[in-house]
């Protein structure tokens, strides 16, 4: 169900890092103004203004972009911001180019799991993608399909079947990461007990 290359990862988890990236989040939710937030992320994104490549862009935290399809140039523009992992969510038929090899080339770790669209909201997709975030906790990643909109559906099925949000956060964290057209299917799914 899940493609995974470079998926092994030994390194041990960075106390001081996560202790920068607390306070890099308390920075980007304080911020009084959207550029505020522009420069507070191109900050940490090794001076990278990110909100300029990608489109649709979402930051829901320091750690994580949201965004929509990926080519060589954006792939080089995560790497250079110092991104960790990209989250491929859209199906090989969605695609333009060989997307492993390019986040490969560029020293990333790639994990692709196609979902295409509410027909694939199942727990099990659900559930495979709530492994790869934990997989990948800690490390900053950008999380992808065409729009977000899927990626936003994903996050907020995550939230309200294995995390045990209500209804209102679950939907809220989703459209933090992109839900959009989705979010009727969603809400119908998040009433569904799991």
């Amino acid at each position: 169900m899940t493609s995974q290359k470079n998926a092994t990862n030994t390194e041990p988890f960075n106390q001081s890092a996560a202790t920068d990236t607390t306070a890099a989040n308390k920075k980007l939710t304080s911020g009084s103004s959207a550029n505020d937030s522009a420069n507070t992320d191109s900050a940490f994104d090794n001076g990278i203004d990110l909100a300029t490549v990608f489109t649709p862009y979402f930051r829901p935290d320091a750690n994580t972009v949201v965004c929509g399809a990926l080519d060589d140039e954006k792939i080089a523009s995560l790497a250079q911001a110092g991104f960790d992992v990209v989250i491929n969510l859209q199906p090989d038929e969605e695609l333009s180019f060989d997307e492993s090899a390019a986040v490969e080339r560029a020293g990333m770790y790639y994990a692709h799991l196609p979902i295409r669209g509410a027909e694939d909201l199942k727990q099990l997709k659900i559930l495979a993608f709530d492994n790869i975030l934990r997989q990948y906790h800690g490390k900053k990643m950008a999380i992808h399909c065409g729009s977000g909109n899927r990626v936003g559906a994903a996050i907020a099925l995550r939230a309200g079947w294995l995390r045990g949000r209500k209804m209102d956060t679950a939907m809220e964290r989703g459209r933090s990461h992109g839900l959009s057209k989705l979010e009727d299917e969603v809400y119908k799914r998040l009433l569904v007990p799991r």
